[in-house]
């Protein structure tokens, strides 16, 4: 019996170390006489791909899929040419790593260091150099030297959608957790990332959606993936919807804000300056996440465009009206709870939408109300709640 529990704890061991991924165990950024370096140490000599991309302008990196063993507190942010560094998930199998740039650069030398003396890791390095706009843009997106290729990554492909029974009568809920992959959205006081939190809320509304047996549920993402709002919208329209919720979650300079909100489309301008600062910020995921904004098919571009729907933009309204009554019954609501602004993720032509701000992850006590499974719960009711009230106005509407 001892040799046969070895025997397994062993075969588990191998298991374990056949599918264990690569880990990065450090990063920095450093200012050089005439350049600045990016350093990544890695348990492993990685594969990687490197490119850039311009307005604004980036440098990306693509790797096999990492472990990201890095707290927050330890990701380098700033120095040199580099104003900014995100990582993460970028397609199955890619992970990657965006470099936001003060000014046009030239990807000088890439190169991986192997383990010397008491050093057991790789050492990933990227010398980045100034130069002019337009050598920027001859050389966008062409091999770099030293690049081990990496088949070229694409963000997420949207969800396989099932044709809709023909007999199937029930109203379809698209839900959009918010952000993912490589761009983490909102970092509470804790540490909590604003992706992974509504990807949760996401879930719990889907399950608590289903289980009423009265909604048709299509998530735009269930997994820590890079998605583009363009796909998100594109998907709403695919899949028939019939109310589009994009679930987010906040942050503010003033730790004592908290509340939840709810935001609806204007193409006329912002209802107040902090809703047309979220929507600028939330407008920029795909540049977080170093998609190239210059790839678009013509059929989303025209969505994204064409905002001649007047009747969707009401109903959209008429949905926030009925949501912000429920959360009010059962939340604490942010002053002039009802706003709106630009939000591209807002924009389809034939789905009502609304973007959901759950609540303050800046606001410490809210954070970690944010994070109970018992307020996950009672806010995936309310917007229950909510939905249910909606369409039974429309059938009121479409009976009169």
């Amino acid at each position: 019996m001892i040799r046969f529990v070895l025997l397994l704890f062993c075969l588990a061991t191998v298991a374990s170390a056949a599918v264990a991924k690569p880990s990065v165990t450090a990063a920095r950024i450093g200012q050089h006489p005439g350049k600045t370096r990016f350093v990544m140490e890695l348990t492993e000599a990685p594969a990687y791909q490197v490119f850039t991309l311009p307005d604004p302008f980036r440098v990306v990196i693509d790797l096999p899929e990492l472990d990201w063993r890095l707290p927050a507190q330890q990701v380098p942010r700033k120095s040199g040419l580099v104003k900014d560094l995100r990582f993460g998930k970028f397609s199955p199998g890619t992970s990657r790593v965006v470099l936001d740039l003060s000014k046009p650069v030239r990807v000088r030398n890439v190169h991986v260091l192997p383990p010397r003396g008491t050093t057991a890791t790789y050492r990933l390095v990227i010398d980045l150099e100034a130069i002019t706009r337009e050598a920027f843009l001859a050389a966008d997106r062409q091999p770099i030297n030293s690049v081990i290729p990496l088949p070229p990554a694409q963000p997420a492909d949207m969800p396989k959608l099932a044709p809709k029974p023909l007999a199937d009568k029930r109203p379809t809920v698209i839900i959009d957790a918010g952000h993912g992959g490589v761009d983490p959205g909102a970092i509470g006081r804790s540490g909590a990332l604003e992706k992974d939190l509504v990807l949760i809320y996401a879930r719990e509304l889907k399950r608590q959606l289903l289980a009423s047996g009265r909604y048709r549920v299509v998530m735009t993402r269930d997994a820590d993936l890079v998605l583009p709002l363009r796909s998100r919208v594109e998907l709403a329209q695919r899949a028939e919807g019939d109310l589009f919720i994009s679930l987010h979650a906040n942050i503010h300079r003033n730790s004592r804000v908290k509340g939840a909100s709810v935001y609806t489309l204007s193409e006329k301008g912002a209802s107040d300056a902090e809703a047309k600062t979220l929507a600028d910020k939330e407008n920029q995921a795909d540049v977080l996440a170093g998609v190239n904004l210059g790839v678009q098919t013509p059929e989303v571009s025209q969505i994204l465009m064409d905002l001649t729907q007047r009747e969707t933009m009401n109903l959209s309204k008429n949905f926030a009206n009925i949501m912000v009554r429920e959360l009010g019954r059962k939340l604490r609501l942010l002053k002039n709870t009802h706003r709106f602004a630009g939000f591209a993720v807002l924009k389809s032509i034939t789905v009502p939408s609304v973007l959901i701000e759950i609540g303050y992850m800046s606001n410490r006590a809210e954070e970690r109300q944010l994070r109970s499974k018992a307020h996950r719960r009672k806010v995936s009711a309310v917007i229950v709640r909510a939905i249910d009230s909606y369409f039974k106005w429309q059938e009121k509407l479409s009976r009169s």
